[in-house]
């Protein structure tokens, strides 16, 4: 009977998931003004520009999707390439483009007379950075949501992040000509260390054990679904974090930072849209297609913002663009997965979705 309780709170948490996350941007700006010590405070655990409180917080997201990989089937990834020439032909080849495609036309063109000629400039470098940049953390969160195959996101996200760092500086500087763009590799490094290599080892250190101990069926049965309670109190608390963080920035430039949204929310959308039908088309199972087109529309914001700051200064337009990245990224990524739960069954399925996930992520998000 308490077990059948605690079900249906986490139910009833979880169903609300959307308004949870309102609440915690508004905490998280209330905490940086209110509380302004403790932002202050944790901002100083940093090591190439990566907030170490803020990977903590992440890896508490992805360890339990990192459970979820059987390591036998990541062999087989290479077997099935479309979800992968999906990914990279989209963050590659379209998404850096028409990221700045949109936001030339809406800041420098559309909205010039209210922004101003240099500092739109700015602002469209700044999502330049950000188009650039393919999500490397929290595409496990968004595949996690959507019963996504945990070992395929990985080699898709493991790929990504080789193309990465030969391919983000060129397309920056053909883009934007600029000539002393870099990319900070102890930044990239870092990331894929504390947000891939650390929670796998984990996931797989901790699976074997368990298995070995308890046996699969306890593995997947209790172990498996106690620990995916962590991604959404995790992400909660990250949304706290970082709006303590820059609520300062939010509240000194409102309407900036609306104007600066609107281009970034169209592209997430394009990106998505255009990989999602295509994976439909190729007839890709959805556990494939859904973090296919998620991991397009998702961005590698502390990259972005990182490049921002060291290339024109905390204080820049640019970075200030890519800090709207943050504040844009969870609530429009809550509502494609939610599209993507909702038509799950245009989809072929894979096995596993036929017989079912131990995680119950559809529920989420389906009446969030």
């Amino acid at each position: 009977m308490a077990k059948e309780k605690t079900a249906n709170v986490m139910s009833v948490f979880e169903r609300y998931l959307s308004v949870w996350v309102a609440l915690c941007i508004v905490a998280g700006v209330l905490i940086g003004q209110l509380l302004p010590i403790i932002p202050d405070t944790l901002s100083r655990f940093e090591y190439a520009n990566v907030s170490l409180p803020v990977a903590v917080l992440i890896w508490i997201m992805i360890y339990p999707m990192m459970l979820k990989i059987d390591f036998a089937s990541v062999v087989q990834a290479g077997r099935k390439p479309k979800g992968l020439v999906i990914t990279l032909v989209m963050n590659w080849l379209v998404k850096p483009f028409s990221m700045f495609f949109f936001a030339w036309f809406f800041l420098q063109v559309v909205f010039e007379p209210i922004l101003g000629a240099e500092t739109a400039q700015q602002y469209v470098v700044g999502a330049v950075l950000l188009g650039a940049a393919p999500c490397t953390a929290m595409v496990f969160v968004w595949s996690h949501l959507t019963n996504g195959d945990a070992g395929y996101t990985l080699i898709q996200v493991a790929i990504n992040n080789l193309v990465l760092l030969f391919a983000y500086t060129p397309i920056v500087m053909l883009l934007l000509r600029l000539g002393n763009v870099f990319v900070p590799l102890d930044t990239v490094l870092l990331s894929v260390g504390l947000f891939i290599v650390l929670p796998l080892f984990a996931a797989w250190l901790s699976r074997r054990i368990a298995i070995q101990r308890k046996g699969r069926e306890w593995f997947e049965q209790r172990f498996i679904p106690a620990a995916g309670r962590l991604p959404t109190i995790g992400l909660l608390l990250t949304l706290i974090l970082l709006f303590s963080f820059q609520g300062e920035v939010i509240l000194n430039n409102t309407l900036h930072i609306v104007l600066i949204a609107i281009p970034l929310v169209i592209q997430t959308f394009f990106i998505f849209g255009i990989a999602y039908a295509w994976a439909k088309l190729w007839g890709v199972n959805h556990e494939v297609a859904a973090p296919a087109g998620l991991i397009g529309a998702s961005n590698f914001f502390e990259l972005a913002v990182a490049v921002a700051i060291s290339l024109f200064g905390l204080q820049s337009g640019a970075a200030l663009a890519t800090v709207v990245g943050v504040l844009v990224e969870v609530p429009v990524m809550l509502i494609l997965v939610k599209i993507a739960n909702k038509t799950r069954r245009y989809f072929p399925c894979a096995p596993s979705e036929v017989m079912g996930s131990p995680f119950s992520a559809e529920t989420a998000v389906s009446e969030s």
